[in-house]
C-alpha cells in the first residue's frame, strides 16, 4: 500500500520523500523493523522513539511518521503529524483493512464492571450464533487463540492487528474494555464503535503518569460517547450526566429509575447451599424475571447493561435469562463450589476501594462469618497496605493475612504493614505467609454460614518474587488441598468444582 492511500484525509506535513512510496507493514517497536516498513515514532514516558529514527532508517525503513522533524540519512520519506499516537491508530486501521467497520464492535467503560459485563455480552452473542472476540483485562479471545492481556486496551496498532485477526477469523462482532489510559493515549483511534456502555465512575487512576484530577478522569471515559453510534448509559450513577455531556450518539439508559429504558425493580438475595446470586423484575423496553449467578447489587447493574446491547442485537430473552442464570467470570467473585454449608469465592479485589465494595456486598449476606484472606503487592504504596488492612479489620469478621506479589520485598515486612491498618480496628486476624497454606486454613477451619473470599489475585495465574513470575493458580491451589485433606474432616463438603 502506498503512502498517499494510508494518510489520505489526515492532516500531514511531507518532509521528505514521496507519497507513492510503498509501504509493506506497520510498526512502533524499532527492534521489529525491516525493509519496506513504516515506523511510527512514538513519544513515551521512558523513550521517545524518534531517537531511533536513523537506527530504523539503516534497517531498511522506508517511511517515517514524527511529531516533529528528524535528521535522517537516505531517501526515506518523512510524514510529519499533530499526534504519532492518534496517526498510528488511523494509519493502521486502515493498512489493516479497517477491520472495525467488518465487525460489530461493543465498547464498555467505567471504573468498576468492565470485565464482568464484556462477559455477559460476549456469552450471549455467542449464544445465539454470533461469533464474538473479546478484548479486556484478563484475555483476548481472537476466534482461535485466548491470548493473556497485557493492558486492559491495546496499544492502537496492536488493537488494529487483533481486530483484522477476527475478521480472518471469521467472526462478526467484538466487546472490549475500553480504558480511560486507552481513550487519552489514543489507542482506539481508527476503531469503529456500534455501541459504547459507560457502567459508573468513581475515583480510580488518579495520579503520576496517569490523572491529573477525577475530572479529567471523567472526561476521558466520555469521549467513548463521541466515537460510537449507540450509547447505553447508567442513569443511576451521580457522574451520568456529566459523562453524556457532548455525547454524539444515540442515547439508551438502564437502571433502577422509572424513566431508565431498561430497569430492575423487587430485587432479592438469593442464598442456597453456598451459592449466592440477585434476583429482578427487569421492564422497560423488554420484560422478564432475571436470576444473575453473581452476588451483590452491581451484578444488577452490569446484567442490565448487557441486557440493553443484547436486545438492541436482537438476542432472544430465553438466552439472556440462560446466560446471566450460568454465568461465571475468572477472578470475578468467582465462586468455587466444595461446599454446601459454606460459600468459598476468589475475587480481584486489590485496592482498599474493591476491597470494601466486595466485603460490603458479601455482607449483605447475612454470613455466619465473613472470612477475608488477602496480601498486597510489594514495591508499591504502603498506604494500600495500611487502607487495606483497615477495611478487612472493621468489615471481615476474620482476616487472614498472606503474600500476593511480594516482587522485591519480604512478604512478611508486608504483611506487617497490613497488621498496621488491622491494628486501627477491633479485628480478629491471622499471619499465614504462604498462600497455599492461609487457603488450607480458610477451608480446613470454614464453619456452617460462613462466606470466605480469596481477594487480591482474581485471574492472575501467578506469584512475582524479585522478578520472576512463578506458576500460581489459586484453582490449583485449592484442588491440592482437597487432595492432601480428609475432606470429610471439610464442613458441607459436596465439591461441584473439581469432580
Amino acid at each position: 500500500m502506498q503512502v498517499a492511500d494510508l494518510i489520505r484525509g489526515m492532516e500531514y506535513t511531507l518532509l521528505q520523500g514521496t507519497l507513492d512510496t510503498e509501504v509493506i507493514e506497520v510498526e512502533n517497536d524499532s527492534r521489529l523493523v525491516q525493509p519496506g516498513y513504516l515506523f511510527f515514532c512514538i513519544p513515551g514516558s521512558a523513550r521517545d522513539g524518534h531517537e531511533f529514527a536513523n537506527e530504523v532508517v539503516k534497517k531498511g525503513a522506508a517511511v517515517l511518521v514524527v511529531e516533529h522533524p528528524v535528521d535522517v540519512e537516505g531517501s526515506v520519506t518523512v510524514i510529519q503529524v499533530p499526534s504519532c499516537r492518534y496517526a498510528m491508530g488511523i494509519l493502521s486501521s486502515v493498512f489493516y483493512g479497517e477491520p472495525s467497520k467488518k465487525l460489530t464492535v461493543i465498547g464498555i467503560t467505567g471504573t468498576k464492571g468492565k470485565t464482568t459485563t464484556a462477559y455477559m455480552i460476549h456469552s450471549m452473542l455467542e449464544q445465539t450464533g454470533h461469533h464474538t472476540g473479546l478484548i479486556g483485562t484478563i484475555e483476548v479471545l481472537d476466534g482461535i487463540h485466548r491470548i493473556p492481556a497485557n493492558n486492559t486496551t491495546p496499544e492502537s496498532l496492536a488493537l488494529q492487528r487483533i481486530l483484522r485477526d477476527m475478521v480472518e477469523n471469521g467472526l462478526d462482532s467484538v466487546v472490549m474494555e475500553v480504558s480511560s489510559q486507552g481513550l487519552m493515549l489514543n489507542r482506539v483511534a481508527g476503531v469503529d464503535f456500534d455501541y459504547g456502555i459507560f457502567t459508573n465512575l468513581s475515583e480510580d487512576h488518579i495520579g503520576a503518569n496517569e490523572h491529573a484530577s477525577f475530572e479529567e478522569y471523567r472526561m476521558w471515559k466520555s469521549k467513548l460517547f463521541q466515537l460510537c453510534k449507540v450509547g447505553i448509559f447508567n442513569m443511576d450513577d451521580d457522574n451520568c450526566e456529566a459523562v453524556m455531556e457532548g455525547h454524539t450518539c444515540q442515547v439508551v439508559t438502564y437502571g433502577m429509575q422509572s424513566e431508565a429504558d431498561y430497569r430492575a425493580s423487587d430485587w432479592k438475595l438469593q442464598n442456597e447451599d453456598g451459592h449466592l446470586g440477585i434476583e429482578y423484575q427487569l421492564s422497560g423496553k423488554v420484560e422478564g424475571r432475571l436470576l444473575v449467578n453473581i452476588p451483590g447489587k452491581f451484578s444488577i447493574y452490569n446484567s442490565l447493561s448487557a441486557v440493553a446491547v443484547a436486545h438492541e442485537m436482537q438476542v432472544p430473552m430465553e438466552s439472556i435469562k440462560q446466560v446471566l442464570a450460568t454465568i461465571k467470570v475468572r477472578g470475578r467473585v468467582e465462586l468455587i463450589p466444595i461446599s454446601d454449608a459454606f460459600t468459598l469465592l476468589i475475587d480481584y479485589a486489590h485496592n482498599a476501594v474493591s476491597l470494601e465494595s466486595i466485603l460490603e456486598t458479601l455482607r449483605e449476606y447475612q454470613p455466619g462469618r465473613l472470612v477475608c484472606v488477602f496480601g498486597c503487592g510489594g514495591n508499591r504504596s504502603k498506604t494500600r497496605r495500611y487502607e487495606m488492612g483497615e477495611v478487612s479489620g472493621r468489615l471481615a469478621d476474620l482476616t487472614i493475612i498472606t503474600s500476593d506479589n511480594p516482587r522485591f520485598e519480604e512478604p512478611e515486612a508486608i504483611i506487617q504493614d497490613i497488621v498496621t491498618g488491622i491494628s486501627k480496628t477491633n479485628g480478629t486476624h491471622i499471619e499465614i505467609s504462604d498462600r497455599k497454606e492461609a487457603f488450607r486454613y480458610a477451608i480446613m477451619h470454614a464453619r456452617p454460614g460462613d462466606v470466605i473470599v480469596l481477594a487480591g489475585k482474581g485471574h492472575e495465574d501467578y506469584q512475582e518474587i524479585k522478578g520472576v513470575k512463578y506458576h500460581m493458580d489459586e484453582r490449583e491451589l485449592i484442588q491440592q488441598v482437597l487432595e492432601e485433606e480428609d475432606v470429610s474432616k471439610i464442613c458441607g463438603y459436596n465439591n461441584r468444582y473439581f469432580a
